[in-house]
């Protein structure tokens, strides 16, 4: 018998592909985009700050052998978001994926029970995660329509799958609780993005998400050891690894039947009770 179809490697080959990476100059964002050029897709990445974005994009090409093209994207200013995908597709003339990963949360000095939140915070949240993922998918989509098809990877969490035990943060001070308005945006990305996927996939897009859960990043020693408890591989998730995988298989054709999913990137912890 001979050869059934493409190896697995021409699969997961991003070369001629562009990949835009919201959020990309830092942290889990930084890592996507790392998996995406070392699979061989040229980058945009984005940052609120151009000049953040420039520096990540200078390291990222030190190395990558890509291009890579900084942008400034504030999601807070509606206006912003064309302007950026004007940018890149000036740039690269089209958009094969999306990662919409930029977004956040706001602590105020009202507190961080649903009891205590000024609708000012909620607003900002809700806004910068439901309506900024809306506003880059609309602008992603206007673009992948045009070209034929793409694929869209929105960043959800694992608060957006189940209420969280705020004893973990119990005994760490200086750890913000889990709060309702993040989740609440989460939770709407995941569905936005189910429901994109069922709309767009007459026009060969797929559209995701991924759920990342708790990552080290240099927290309490005992919110750590309360938070691993509650993992069934026993460990928070590690930057520069746990998530450049899952970004690259639902970005590539390894995942070219895979649409409507959440990919829970969690180590069992969202899977456990």
């Amino acid at each position: 018998m001979g050869k059934r179809g493409p190896h697995i490697n021409e699969l997961f080959d991003l070369t001629g592909k562009v990949a835009m990476v919201t959020g990309g100059a830092q942290n889990l964002g930084l890592d996507m985009a790392e998996a995406l050029g070392e699979a061989g897709a040229d980058l945009a990445i984005t940052s609120r700050s151009a000049e953040k974005a420039q520096a990540a994009a200078e390291e990222l090409r030190s190395y990558l052998g890509v291009r890579v093209l900084p942008v400034a994207l504030d999601l807070t200013n509606q206006d912003s978001v064309p302007a950026a995908f004007a940018q890149v597709t000036n740039e690269y003339g089209r958009v094969d994926v999306l990662v919409n990963n930029a977004g956040g949360a706001r602590l105020s000095s009202g507190g961080t029970s649903t009891d205590k939140r000024s609708i000012d915070d909620w607003d900002y949240v809700i806004n910068i995660n439901i309506r900024g993922t809306f506003l880059c998918c609309r602008e992603a989509l206007r673009i992948m329509i045009r070209q034929g098809g793409g694929s869209i990877v929105n960043i959800a969490s694992i608060s957006g799958m189940v209420g969280r035990d705020r004893w973990v943060y119990e005994g760490s001070e200086d750890m913000v609780p889990n709060l309702t308005d993040y989740t609440t945006s989460k939770g709407g990305i995941i569905a936005f993005t189910r429901d994109l996927a069922a709309e767009n996939g007459k026009h060969n897009i797929r559209v995701n998400a991924i759920s990342p859960g708790g990552f080290e990043r240099g927290q309490p020693e005992e919110f750590i050891r309360r938070y691993n408890m509650h993992v069934m591989l026993g460990r928070m998730g590690t930057d520069g690894t746990d998530l450049k995988g899952a970004v690259a298989f639902l970005a590539s054709d390894a995942s070219g039947y895979v649409t409507g999913q959440n990919l829970a990137v969690d180590g069992g912890f969202t899977s456990w009770s």
